[in-house]
């Protein structure tokens, strides 16, 4: 049993308080889809397989947490995760992508996944065979000019010029050179363990950077069907080698890398990644309001509904076929979103609004969110910027009263435009420190305070002018 699977539903809420504030609601509705599943492979026999995940459909405008809580989710329980939009993809028959390359995209990040934890945990064995490499580039063993003789060589040799003239079954001269270079090795393991050879430079056989293969085939949609265009002609064209001189730290990357790869089984990692995709995969589809409509005849509705169409088989549980073998779906959990100011659920078309049963609403950031989302998550913004002032010897520090005003700002300007959720933040932020960014290498050692009054001698006239603050904030 893995960490996450002992997580309670409170406990996973706690989790994404950490990086999202407010829509308690949408935490609450996730943290229960994903219990779910830990409930589900707890089952034996038939009724498991009877059991799918409920699938989810978050309504909010955009900029209020949809898609990180999704991301987030993902991340707390190490399961693969794919975010696509609705609008990227079309009916089969007409240009866009299809929408089985969704699949293909989770297998992806799943392979990516197990073959890092078990890159991870071959590490230790790794980093000590690449260390032996590294001696043998350092001070190579040497070669055997001479051939030891074939002990029938002694007769013909007695026979013909007496015992006398008999060769010798070891030269001497290449025993000495074996033990010298033993001692040699020794002394540079030794240097090479405390760390004092890291930029000396040694030489290696390199695989030559081969240019990327032309995209000739992009508009027949090779790249939707798993064909990887490198793969397909990589044991035809001979990779060419070519020696290279680079400093021991960054052999040692390379050689560790190498023999990393050689521990690792890839079809054990092929094999659990697709039961991990099958089982835990999470695909978070954003916009797919954007694929409600009009069914209009021409024009760029025409496909909507037959994406609509598309995406069902995938939602209710088929077998799509991608380069590492067949993937099931019936059990991925998928989150939909989107802001559904124009259109509603209802307009989707009934079969797939019927596989997402949980629907949640998000609630616009009021002025105590936005500033809560300033200083209470572990990578909140006002952390964010200090941190990277701080790289250049500046400190900077967030008042109360300063923290207050930025999150006024965002709230009224949102209230007033468009409203684009907390992403307004960023775009305060960035207009509020452009000069200290600037002028950061110059500031060195300087306290710098972001109060109210600071706050508002630099956004005050672009926000009380409407039309500046549509384009600048």
């Amino acid at each position: 049993m893995s960490l996450h699977d002992e997580l309670t539903p409170k406990e996973i809420v706690a989790e994404l308080n950490k990086f999202i504030v407010g829509q308690e609601e949408a935490k609450k509705m996730v943290a229960v889809a994903l219990r779910s599943r830990f409930r589900r492979r707890s089952l034996e026999g038939k009724i498991k397989e009877e059991i799918i995940p409920k699938n989810i459909i978050m309504i909010g405008p955009t900029g209020v947490g949809k898609t990180e809580i999704a991301r987030r989710l993902a991340r707390l329980v190490n399961s693969p995760f794919v975010k696509v939009e609705a609008t990227k993809f079309t009916e089969v028959g007409y240009v866009g992508r299809d929408v089985d390359s969704i699949i293909r995209e989770l297998m992806e990040c799943s392979v990516r996944m197990v073959k890092e934890e078990r890159m991870k945990a071959s590490e230790p064995k790794a980093a000590e065979l690449a260390e032996e490499r590294l001696l043998d580039l350092l001070a190579p063993l040497p070669a055997k000019e001479k051939k030891t003789p074939h002990p029938l060589d002694f007769i013909f040799q007695y026979t013909r010029s007496g015992a006398e003239n008999l060769p010798a079954m070891e030269d001497e001269s290449y025993l000495s050179e074996l033990e010298l270079n033993k001692n040699k090795r020794w002394e540079l393991a030794q240097k090479l363990k405390a760390g004092e050879l890291e930029e000396a430079l040694v030489e290696m056989e390199l695989d030559e950077r081969m240019p990327p293969m032309l995209d000739i085939f992009s508009n027949f949609g090779m790249e939707e069907v798993g064909v990887n265009m490198q793969e397909l002609f990589g044991n035809l064209i001979q990779r060419k080698k070519k020696k290279k001189k680079i400093p021991v730290k960054q052999a040692r990357r390379i050689l560790q890398q190498q023999e990393g790869e050689k521990l690792i089984d890839m079809d054990d990692v092929i094999n659990e990644a697709i039961m991990r995709a099958e089982q835990s995969g999470i695909v978070f589809i954003d916009e797919i309001d954007k694929v409600t409509g009009e069914k209009a005849g021409a024009g760029p509705d025409v496909s909507r509904e037959g994406v609509q169409r598309d995406i069902l088989p995938i939602v209710e549980g088929s077998t799509v076929m991608t380069k590492y073998g067949p993937v099931k779906t019936d059990y991925i959990l998928f989150i939909a979103a989107g802001a559904f100011h124009v259109a509603s659920p209802s307009d989707l078309i009934p079969e797939l609004q019927g596989r997402f049963p949980v629907r949640v609403e998000l609630q616009s950031l009021s002025r105590e969110d936005f500033r809560r989302i300033l200083t209470e998550p572990e990578n909140a913004l006002t952390r964010q910027y200090a941190a990277l002032l701080g790289t250049e010897g500046v400190e900077l520090v967030f008042c109360e009263d300063g923290i207050d005003e930025i999150a006024d700002t965002a709230y009224y300007l949102n209230e007033e435009m468009e409203n684009i959720g907390a992403r307004r933040l960023h775009t305060i932020m960035e207009k509020l420190l452009e000069d200290i960014s600037y002028n950061a290498p110059e500031l060195k050692g300087e306290k710098i305070l972001i109060d109210r009054q600071y706050v508002k001698h630099k956004i005050k006239d672009i926000v009380k002018n409407k039309d500046l603050s549509r384009y600048i904030l």
